[in-house]
């Protein structure tokens, strides 16, 4: 059984307690340098731990917080080539589904697509011009799950800029989707590097989540 089927089974069983005690355990192993994981800022604004990776699967941790903010070169609104299920365990983010809509006479933005490597992300523009409305806007706190199909639009959004907020990301690829962003209709191909983090960063990084989470459980607020 692979860590990715093992956290996947316990999320859609809404055992968040044993996904909580695994991500714990991986946060004090990084942060103690036990496990030799580099945290890579993610160019949507925040830390990613990449602690699995396995032909289509792949497992992170994913650290929303104040030192962490980017500035984007394409809207937050993106599209996966995988399918996600997440497990928020400290903290408070909002899943919002964007409707895409094919706009040739009034178009407000253009789809990329999105090409990701070791040296970063190559975005190419694809063409395609549209314009876009927010179809639901679903609130998830510490404990909740939820799942989002490969190829949907959307952006996550964390409310309090702030706040701590951890999450445990499960991705597994589906061979037919593109990963895809919006941005404006001005903007040309480019590439986006990921900075890895040094040592120092990755284990501040670790302890604080891993506080964050301890925190959370010992006060049992959400």
């Amino acid at each position: 059984m692979t860590l990715y089927f093992e956290l996947s089974e316990a999320i859609k069983k809404r055992s968040v307690d044993q996904v909580e005690q695994w991500a714990v355990d991986v946060l004090g192993a990084v942060a103690s340098g036990r496990r030799p994981i580099r945290a890579v800022k993610h160019p949507l604004g925040f830390l990613c731990l990449p602690v699995h990776r396995q032909g289509d699967e792949g497992v992170c941790i994913h650290v929303w917080g104040p030192r962490w903010h980017t500035s984007l070169t394409t809207l937050p609104t993106h599209c996966h080539s995988w399918e996600l299920l997440s497990c928020v365990l400290t903290g408070e983010l909002h899943n919002e589904v964007i409707r895409v809509i094919d706009d040739t006479e009034a178009p407000t933005h253009q789809v990329f697509e999105v090409h990701s490597s070791a040296d970063g992300d190559r975005l190419r523009a694809t063409g395609r011009l549209v314009r876009y409305e927010t179809a639901t806007v679903d609130v998830y706190g510490s404990g909740d799950c939820y799942q989002l199909p490969a190829g949907v639009f959307h952006q996550t959004v964390v409310p309090d800029r702030d706040e701590l907020v951890v999450t445990v990301a499960l991705g597994l690829t589906n061979p037919e989707a593109v990963d895809r962003s919006l941005a404006a209709l001005d903007v040309a191909d480019h590439q986006v590097r990921r900075e890895t983090c040094g040592d120092e960063e990755t284990i501040a990084a670790a302890e604080e989540a891993s506080r964050a989470i301890a925190d959370h459980a010992m006060t049992g607020n959400g």
